[in-house]
């Protein structure tokens, strides 16, 4: 294997390991899944986790007995089931969440058990906090900050050449 086919796989695995070590998946209800039986209270099971734009929510249940219906707030908190945006119906549903400073609204469409509880809300925050604005005048870069940054560039440069050369034998 060449250098280059060398780096390839290097940045290949870099990049997968750091894409999958950013997104999560979240069993919903934890080990109980998504069901009435157990006494499962999913708005505290959701409280007690961070969500994430890419992270994934999987709801796992009895497909005879349960179904997952992804709605709005107000068809949340009326358990109103005749507009979903969403159904699942599996009873091993993964559903990536996609939107960041949102929440998503998901409950049972079997009759009763939305109104029993069976529902979760899902709030989604920002990856990172946001930026404050620059100020009018940035200020100009001192000399001492472009040697840094010269001197950055170099030492970047040979370290490059270092792992060129010893990947070279």
């Amino acid at each position: 294997m060449g250098f280059s086919s060398k780096a390839l796989v290097f940045f290949l695995v870099t990049m997968i390991a750091a894409a999958s070590s950013m997104a999560a998946t979240y069993d919903v209800g934890d080990a109980s899944g998504w069901t009435l039986m157990g006494g499962v209270n999913y708005n505290e099971w959701a409280s007690s986790k961070t969500f994430h734009a890419g992270d994934t929510l999987r709801f796992v249940y009895n497909r005879d007995f349960h179904n997952v219906l992804q709605v709005t707030s107000s068809d949340y908190e009326s358990c109103t089931t005749t507009a979903p945006l969403a159904t699942y119906a599996t009873g091993n549903d993964a559903i990536p969440i996609m939107g960041e400073d949102d929440h998503f609204y998901f409950i049972c469409g079997i009759p009763g058990h939305c109104e029993m509880d069976q529902k979760v809300d899902i709030q989604v925050v920002a990856q990172v906090p946001a930026i404050s604005p620059p100020s009018a005048t940035p200020p100009s870069p001192s000399k001492s900050s472009a040697t840094y940054l010269l001197s950055s560039s170099l030492l970047v440069g040979l370290l490059g050449a270092a792992t060129y050369l010893i990947s070279m034998h």
